[in-house]
């Protein structure tokens, strides 16, 4: 193998002084820019690499963030990185990225190789089966900022970014019974995550509030697949008294349930309503297009980087323990209009 070349070789062929090469790479006004050029076109020249390792274990920064997220695959979770992405760039960081694949035990990992590879600071969405953030300690007695968002848990430590879930699912229940749904089924993941929980709280709390009864058996719990909107689809479809509207936590689902629906001959949503929850592009894809939450990912992401940035550069107005909520709509499509609008 080639040896790897140094300061010390670039000095050496061109009969100056190390510091004089040490101050050009890091681009300090006193060389120069015909020495500096010099420099430059030597060090491409013996393929020097910079010792980034040793500069920042001098410096105590990588300006590096780590970012561990449940899956990847997913565009929600794509949108809130390109956000993250954007905003840390424009500071100079760069990012590590790694996904949980839905499984505490590799978030275990990840914040394990994170913490190794010491990042400045952490963002993170949990895995479905997360109880505890005893991971993430190392991080908290070591003062690294850790910022949480979509996918939170109560805690003492860091900041949560989030939206208001329970108001979205409750507006979107609430949009379905005023389009005449009086039996809603809501298919859902299992209730372990701060989304979930939340959802079908804004569901049930709807349902009351407007004087309709839950029931238990009106809660399908999936991996919010299309394919297990279709098996959903099916299960309401064999059921005695058949639902009227279907709110599902996400649109992939949702637009599962649409398509087997149509092909067992139901109309949407003269028959069935159907909502969704992220406002993904399978929204504008789907016949008829769906109602679905706006869930605002790139922001979601700009504002959980900026908020860790902010922290890392010493803003004394940024708290590092608080939650900031997001704003969402809901966006009506045909998928659940069986009445007009009202206007204004």
């Amino acid at each position: 193998m080639q040896k790897e070349s140094t300061i010390y070789d670039i000095a050496h062929q061109l009969n100056i002084s190390i510091a004089t090469v040490s101050r050009a790479l890091k681009d300090d006004p006193v060389v120069s820019k015909k020495t500096k050029k010099r420099i430059f076109d030597m060090a491409e020249q013996l393929g020097y690499r910079s010792n980034h390792f040793a500069r920042n274990l001098r410096s105590q920064r990588t300006h590096t963030i780590g970012v561990i997220i449940p899956r990847i695959n997913s565009h929600f979770m794509s949108t809130v990185i390109a956000g993250i992405e954007q905003t840390a760039g424009a500071d100079g960081y760069n990012l590590i990225i790694s996904q949980s694949a839905e499984s505490v035990e590799k978030e275990k990992a990840n914040a394990k190789t994170m913490y190794d590879n010491r990042v400045d600071g952490l963002l993170v969405s949990l895995a479905i089966d997360t109880a505890d953030l005893q991971h993430f300690d190392a991080f908290f007695k070591k003062g690294i900022p850790v910022v949480f968002f979509d996918r939170v848990m109560e805690q003492s430590n860091s900041t949560n970014v989030l939206i208001d879930n329970v108001r979205a699912a409750y507006k979107t229940t609430s949009h379905l019974i005023e389009q005449g749904c009086t039996n809603i089924v809501h298919i859902t993941a299992t209730p372990k995550r701060n989304v979930y929980v939340d959802r079908l709280k804004g569901y049930k709390q709807a349902l009351e509030d407007h004087g309709l009864s839950f029931s238990e058996s009106n809660v399908i719990i999936n991996n919010l697949s299309q394919d297990e909107g279709a098996a959903a689809a099916a299960d309401i479809l064999s059921r005695a008294a058949r639902p009227d509207g279907v709110f599902a936590a996400n649109d992939n689902c949702a637009a599962g349930c649409i398509i087997a629906l149509k092909q067992a001959g139901i109309r949407v949503p003269q028959d069935i309503a159907v909502a969704g929850f992220n406002d993904d592009p399978v929204c504008r894809v789907i016949e008829p297009n769906l109602t679905a939450i706006n869930y605002p990912g790139y922001q979601m992401g700009e504002v959980a980087a900026r908020h860790l940035i902010n922290y890392l550069s010493g803003d004394a107005s940024v708290a590092v323990t608080n939650s900031i909520l997001l704003k969402s709509e809901l966006v009506v499509r045909n998928s659940s209009l069986r009445r007009a609008m009202p206007q204004g």
